[in-house]
Parts: C-alpha cells; sequence; structure tokens
C-alpha cells in the first residue's frame, strides 16, 4: 500500500511532534479518515524523508510523529531549467505540476509580447505562491524529496539579461520554434539545459534575436505545432528520455 506523503516547511528530527498543514490534515482527517497510528511519509524538500505516523486527530486538525529519516535521491542528473511563458486560464498550473513529475530542476515563468497574461506585482507574487504550492502537491504525489525552484513570473526581455540566462559551460540552452525548417537533434549534451516554450501565439522575431544573443539554439519538436502546454511536456520529456533518467524498467 502506498502510503500518503506530507511536506512541511519545517526542519524535521526523529521524535519530534508536528502539525500538518491545514489542507492536507482537513483532507486525512475528512477524506481519508485518518486515525492515530497511521503511517506516513515525511518530508521537507532536504533531500531526506521521514517515517511518520498520526499522532492525534482533532476535527481538521492533524499533528503526526517524525520517526527515522534517510536520504532517498529521485532527482534526474541531468539539470533542466524550463523557462515557460504564462498561458491563459489554469493551464501554468498544468505545465508546473507535470514539469515537476518530470524532473524539472527549475521553473521560470516570464510573460512575452504575445502573452495574453498580464501581472502587477502583487498578482506576480501571488501567482508564485499558488504555483509553489502545485509543486509541493506534485512532489507529495511524485515521490521527490527536492522541491524544483518557481521563480516568480518576470517580462521575457529581464530574464534573457540577467545572469541566470547566461548558464553554466555545460548547459545547452534551446528556445522551441515550430516554424524552423527540418534539421538533425542535437547530439550528447552536458549536464543541464534550459528550454524555453512560448505563449499562445509563440515567440516574436526581436525575441527570438534575443534568445540568439543569450546563447540559445532554436529547436523544433516534430512537424506538429504543439499548444504551449502539450510543448513545455514534450520537451522535458524527450530531454529526460535522451539525456535524464527516463529508462523503462522491465521485470
Amino acid at each position: 500500500m502506498r502510503l500518503t506523503r506530507v511536506h512541511l516547511d519545517a526542519v524535521l528530527a526523529p521524535g519530534a511532534i508536528v502539525e500538518l498543514p491545514r489542507e492536507t490534515a482537513s483532507h486525512l482527517a475528512k477524506v481519508l479518515r485518518a486515525r492515530s497510528g497511521d503511517p506516513l511519509i515525511l518530508f521537507s524538500g532536504d533531500g531526506r524523508e521521514y517515517a511518520g505516523s498520526v499522532e492525534s486527530v482533532r476535527g481538521s486538525r492533524v499533528t503526526a510523529s517524525v520517526g527515522n529519516g534517510a536520504d532517498v535521491d529521485r532527482e534526474s542528473p541531468f539539470a533542466i531549467t524550463l523557462v515557460q511563458c504564462v498561458p491563459r486560464g489554469d493551464r501554468m498550473d498544468f505545465i508546473v505540476q507535470k514539469a515537476t513529475e518530470l524532473g524539472v530542476t527549475r521553473i521560470v515563468p516570464v510573460l512575452s509580447q504575445r502573452s495574453v497574461v498580464r501581472l502587477d506585482a502583487a498578482q506576480a507574487e501571488s501567482k508564485a505562491a499558488h504555483w509553489r504550492a502545485v509543486v509541493v502537491n506534485a512532489c507529495e504525489q511524485c515521490g521527490r524529496n527536492r522541491l524544483p525552484i518557481i521563480e516568480p513570473p518576470a517580462p521575457l526581455i529581464d530574464y534573457l539579461g540577467s545572469d541566470a540566462a547566461g548558464a553554466a559551460p555545460r548547459t545547452a540552452r534551446f528556445v522551441l520554434e515550430p516554424d524552423l525548417a527540418a534539421a538533425a537533434a542535437p547530439g550528447a549534451l552536458g549536464t543541464a539545459a534550459q528550454i524555453a516554450v512560448g505563449p499562445e501565439g509563440g515567440f516574436g522575431d526581436e525575441e527570438l534575436d534575443a534568445f540568439r544573443i543569450a546563447g540559445f539554439l532554436r529547436l523544433r519538436l516534430g512537424p506538429r505545432i504543439l499548444r504551449t502546454e502539450t510543448a513545455a511536456i514534450a520537451a522535458l520529456t524527450w530531454l529526460q528520455t535522451r539525456f535524464g533518467d527516463m529508462r523503462a524498467v522491465q521485470a
């Protein structure tokens, strides 16, 4: 039986009694009908996970006891940064969730010339907090014990002008371009990659020039034009399959 995994934004130590986050506690108490003694897995994002158990259930408040911890590494050896133009609606939630499941290391939400979404400073901060909660839930589900970094949304041009865009020497940098003529797929890469996915209308010509100046190579994923959320998932899957840890295991 798969145990419920719970993330806590706190330092965990064997023998401690911790109160679980409100939404998690409510789900355990009201949906899963948790009882004292029920086993859990607890993690804080530092790469370790701890055996735990429900200590008490009082209405929608749940406490848990922390048991022994162990280093459990489910991180890809290939570090991927997803530079994602924020789409309209709730599709960014979907992208953040699936990118986390696919092992992305860092997510950089950006706003481009053709982005439909526009955010002021307060909205950007609120979105970042919301997406971090999506990351936490995805890590609880998929078994990751380290949370990928998610940056606050910012203008694309600001990112391309930052030190982060000019990554380490062994980092490959790609920008998806569906109108690119057919070309050979890249061969061996280093240990990390950045991949940029455009908005619903694609990147503008000036933006593609800015990517080129920042050292990004144009890349096409097959002959079909993919929606922005599909393109992100396809790109991450391709990178993890070719260079990361997505390998089929046969019994």
